[in-house]
């Protein structure tokens, strides 16, 4: 099922949309404020983001000049009773996809998100997390929480295996063979030991990755 998320602080027309959108075959998660929102999408990334300009705790646009410069792939659509020219440029410049003035159609909504889709492609794949982690795979960038983290191509490449096989425990050997021996590179098992410490340290030792006594590794996520 594909994921959405709604920015609307009006519980009618966010209700509204949500059933809608979910007849066809969406799942949509509502926030009320921005801050909701940007600490979700700091650790999950949707297909699409449907967004209100004006909403308790500040203006979408700001939010969405974060999600370019975090996400920069994330389509975005504006949701908003502001339709002045002035208000759907600044949308645009913003960072917006498409912008849809409220009273809106939802028939024409849907078509618009259909569409949108269509160009860009489902960009969740590109993003993968766990607990507060969150890699974009295009980037190569890692982020705890809202913080960007410099990791080696060592480090990097571990942490990925392990989230590509969230929920799994993977041994240590396996580990050896997938990050290092597939490229030519032969370590030895103190190696792992010491690159996991200083993954574990560069990521604020998270709760999500789990050592397995004598076994290996895993993640998965954290309630």
């Amino acid at each position: 099922m594909t994921e959405l998320y709604y920015m609307e602080d009006d519980p009618d027309i966010a209700r509204t949309v949500k059933e809608y959108l979910k007849k066809k075959g969406f799942q949509v998660t509502v926030f009320t404020t921005l801050a909701q929102a940007k600490q979700a999408l700091a650790t999950r990334v949707p297909a699409l983001v449907l967004l209100d300009y004006t909403m308790p705790d500040g203006r979408g646009d700001s939010l969405c000049r974060w999600i370019r410069s975090n996400l920069k792939d994330l389509p975005v659509i504006f949701l908003t009773v502001r339709g002045e020219s002035r208000d759907i440029v600044s949308g645009f410049q913003n960072g917006a996809d498409d912008y849809v003035v409220k009273p809106f159609e939802l028939e024409v909504l849907y078509s618009r998100i259909l569409a949108l889709l269509r160009r860009t492609g489902n960009v969740t794949g590109q993003y993968l997390s766990c607990g507060d982690i969150r890699i974009d795979q295009n980037c190569r960038a890692v982020f705890w929480r809202l913080e960007e983290v410099s990791l080696s191509a060592a480090e990097y490449s571990l942490l990925l295996y392990l989230v590509q096989n969230k929920g799994r425990t993977v041994t240590r050997e396996k580990i050896l063979e997938q990050v290092w021996d597939v490229k030519g590179s032969y370590v030895n098992d103190n190696t792992l030991t010491v690159t996991m410490k200083r993954l574990r340290d560069k990521l604020h030792k998270p709760a999500c990755l789990k050592t397995v006594r004598s076994v290996g590794y895993r993640m998965e996520d954290t309630i």
